[in-house]
């Protein structure tokens, strides 16, 4: 998952600086180019020691070795330095001739005002220190109103707007320079910058509240409900947490293998809050109102511009012909639900929404006999970073090494640096990895860019910075930190987020890495899945920590078909939010309520009935980043699909197919279309069609495992 400032904004703060996806660049000075160090050390062994207290000698820093950030007020002191940077190359943009000179200055205010914001964004979620916290918030606060103000700069805009306009400055650019003022004019344009006066202040109040109710809805999708605890059974109140006369019900407690426990939750936990829906209506209303005015039919217009689906009617295309498909699959995985429930529950064997999550899991650990707790001793830690490390060297020439950091520069002493290097390129950037649960952090699996790559203009690349965020469970005295198989996964997952911010390297920081389309940006992470889940890959480091005992294979071929178990009931869900997601950033006024689309939309797309006095589109958190963009999963899921099936099935070490990839689809992060990246790849141009066949393909079961297991 990716995450950020321009995550969290990207609904409003747009702007030239604050732009779609991009996950945002961060520090200063502190981070200069190295090619070589005496520091450097394996990284397996760095994961699986116990981390060493205290940092190299020398001077002390500031965060990410940014010489201010040493103390929470440093974030005043950095913003303003920022601040002033940006009105100087404001100034410079307006008095600069038309030319390539133009996306040059834009992109350094850009990567100004990022330099700061996005490491602020960081940090106010992810420091310990609640001070470091409050400051980093305010930094983020103050960019955003500077931001603001830039969107609506008639006069910076009118520059870049020459530019745009004379044909043969225009037609000498080369395709990513052309590529990324395009970028930015569209970012203007989508602010509302081609407006009038009075029109242009609307846009810029709808944008400030649109990001008001983003707050407020995410932040009720979290709270949980209560209820008189008289009103449940006595025997399954000590599953919620008890006030007064109250129980709290904050979760839909999926896993609980009580029948009466879930639906309680489902019920409580999803009852209709008043102000939430408020809240979302007006939040969706507010939306189309400001899509409307900067000249686009609905918000899902406005949102899809730049993406590989490109408009509203293709996405609905793809999710209609994917739900057809899934149809006989899905209904055969709810009959083998409801076999399961009857055999366990016979007084009430019909299948409801709160049964899904739970009986599937029944269902696979029943066929395929997984307990994750077989599987983790052979996933140290420190293995599979050596795991990834061996991929990476095989497949693009790169190493991992773990290097010590100075004092300062990390928020916890559990925090490891990696330098990232390439056999003949050399350093390439440093990747942050903050992967142990600690008191406050957020239980979240997430990539961070702190700071883009960029050519700077004395010649050196910016290296690109970034931090991968886990919630892994610590060393003990006995044994180091071990991974089940979904955590696995997970880590391979968020390693191909940092592998594209590494290996994103254009020359804009714009557009540098993740800085993509939303429905491409996934592709390379969810690619890292399919071999995470490939047994020639896991035999090279899935070894047993006591006793150096490698992985049966035909554990790794249970864990991956069990996978497949019910899969096509839990695509087809993913299918019923992207649709609702799409409706609701459709046509407005629409044509019911919320509640009442969500029911018909429930009915149409996933199967089983909607409940009564349930509001679960109350607690979709993800339509504030993802706002007309759910169905970016499903997407890249595909594209990752057919790139690993024409590319890396017949062999996940072939170097050629390696070097393509970075070639067409890492290196050029958000500065060529998307749908062009892929076309670069796998050689040909995919239909709707085509995705839909990669999603519904994947869920055939393996004969020869299926055999060889029964």
């Amino acid at each position: 998952m990716l995450a950020g400032y321009r995550r969290a904004l990207g609904l409003t703060l747009r702007g030239f600086a604050l732009r779609g996806r991009a996950v945002g660049p961060g520090p200063g000075p502190g981070l200069g180019l190295r090619a070589v160090s005496t520091s450097w050390s394996p990284v397996g062994a760095a994961f699986d020691a116990k981390q060493q207290r205290g940092s190299a000698p020398g001077r002390e820093t500031g965060l990410f070795g940014v010489p201010e950030l040493s103390c929470p007020e440093g974030f005043q002191e950095a913003q303003d330095k920022a601040l002033q940077e940006s009105e100087q190359l404001v100034q410079k943009a307006c008095s600069t001739p038309p030319g390539p000179e133009i996306v040059k200055i834009f992109d350094q205010l850009s990567d100004a005002l990022c330099r700061v914001a996005d490491l602020a964004d960081f940090v106010k979620i992810a420091h310990p220190d609640f001070a470091f916290r409050e400051a980093a918030e305010e930094a983020c606060r103050n960019i955003g109103t500077v931001v603001e103000k830039l969107n609506t700069d008639v006069e910076l805009c009118q520059s870049l707007r020459q530019l745009l306009a004379d044909e043969v400055i225009m037609n000498s650019l080369d395709p990513e320079t052309r590529r990324v003022a395009e970028l930015f004019m569209f970012d203007f344009e989508i602010s509302g910058i081609h407006l009038d006066e009075e029109k242009r202040k609307k846009a810029v109040n709808l944008n400030v509240r649109i990001l008001d109710l983003c707050n407020e809805f995410l932040t009720g999708t979290h709270l949980p409900n209560k209820i008189d605890k008289h009103v449940l059974p006595e025997h399954i109140r000590y599953n919620f947490t008890a006030e007064g006369n109250y129980l709290q019900v904050a979760g839909l407690h999926a896993d609980c293998p009580d029948d009466l426990v879930r639906e309680a939750a489902y019920k409580i936990f999803l009852y209709p809050n008043a102000e939430q829906l408020s809240r979302l209506e007006e939040l969706l209303a507010s939306r189309n109102s400001l899509a409307q005015l900067v000249g686009y039919d609905t918000f899902a217009h406005r949102a899809l511009q730049g993406t590989m689906a490109k408009n509203p009617e293709t996405v609905t295309q793809f999710l209609e012909k994917l739900s057809d498909q899934l149809s006989k699959r899905t209904q055969k995985d709810f009959e083998m639900m409801t076999k399961m429930k009857m055999k366990l529950n016979p007084r009430n064997s019909k299948l409801m929404p709160w049964d899904h999550p739970y009986y599937s899991g029944v269902l696979r650990a029943e066929r395929y006999n997984i307990d994750p707790g077989l599987y983790c001793p052979f996933f140290s830690l420190g293995a599979c970073m050596e795991g990834l490390n061996s991929l990476f060297s095989q497949l693009l020439g790169i190493s991992l090494y773990a290097e010590q950091t100075q004092r300062g520069e990390v928020w916890s002493e559990d925090v490891r640096k990696l330098a990232v290097v390439h056999e003949t390129e050399g350093l390439l950037g440093y990747i942050y990895c903050d992967f142990f649960q600690r008191p406050d952090k957020p239980h979240q699996d997430c990539h961070f860019t702190v700071r883009g790559g960029r050519l700077r203009e004395n010649g050196e690349y910016q290296l690109p910075v970034v931090v991968l965020m886990l919630s892994l469970p610590p060393s003990t005295r006995n044994a180091p930190t071990l991974l089940s198989p979904g955590m696995m996964e997970n880590l391979f997952h968020e390693m191909g987020h940092a592998m594209h911010s590494m290996l994103g390297r254009t020359r804009y920081q714009h557009v540098t890495g993740t800085r993509c389309s939303t429905d491409f940006a996934e592709v390379p992470s969810i690619l890292m899945e399919y071999f995470a889940n490939d047994y020639r890959v896991v035999n090279q480091f899935a070894r047993h920590y006591k006793t150096g005992q490698p992985l049966p294979k035909n554990m790794v071929s249970r864990l991956c078909e069990s996978k497949k178990v019910c899969a096509a009931a839990d695509m087809q869900l993913q299918v019923f939010y992207a649709s609702l997601d799409q409706i609701y950033h459709g046509k407005h006024p629409l044509q019911k309520s919320t509640t009442e689309i969500l029911k018909e939309t429930q009915e149409k797309f996933y199967g089983l009935p909607y409940v009564p006095n349930t509001a679960w589109h109350l607690r979709f958190s993800h339509l504030v980043g993802y706002g007309a963009k759910y169905y970016s999963y499903l997407m890249s899921r595909a594209v990752a699909s057919m790139v690993w099936k024409q590319c890396f099935a017949q062999d996940p070490f072939d170097r050629a197919m390696g070097e393509r990839y970075r070639r067409e689809m890492l290196a050029h992060g958000g500065g060529k279309e998307p749908i062009l990246m892929v076309q670069g790849m796998l050689q040909k141009s995919p239909s709707v069609e085509d995705f839909v066949d990669a999603l519904v393909s994947d869920l055939d079961q393996d004969f020869e495992t299926f055999i060889t297991d029964s």
